[in-house]
């Protein structure tokens, strides 16, 4: 790769991200008091996480059906209120049981 093109594309990057983070603090000179714009703002961190690890989740084993089904227990472990930890190996051990059944299956088939 050109040097010169990967300097230029990370100034451009650069500026642009700056750029949008920088904005919005030199418009907003007050306080934002509506509820509404605040809750939007609260979660859009936990959006753009979503927006990232949705797709990984699904496309992260060989089988679209084991990773559904770790999905599945994941949602179930964290709805009724599990740790972090807990979620996670749970979800992880779902998936692993479930790609091995589907291996065998697809094995003695």
């Amino acid at each position: 790769m050109n040097i010169n093109a990967f300097l230029l594309g990370l100034l451009v990057m650069s500026v642009v991200t700056y750029l949008v983070r920088a904005v919005p603090f030199g418009l907003m000179q007050k306080k934002i008091t509506n509820r509404f714009f605040c809750s939007v703002l609260y979660y859009i961190p936990y959006t753009v996480l979503s927006a990232m690890t949705f797709p990984a989740i699904l496309t992260s084993t060989s089988s679209l059906h084991a990773s559904v089904c770790g999905m599945l227990v994941a949602l179930l472990l964290a709805y009724k209120g599990k740790g972090l930890v807990r979620v996670a190996f749970s979800a992880a051990l779902a998936t692993l049981a479930m790609h091995v059944i589907l291996t065998c299956i697809h094995e003695f088939l």
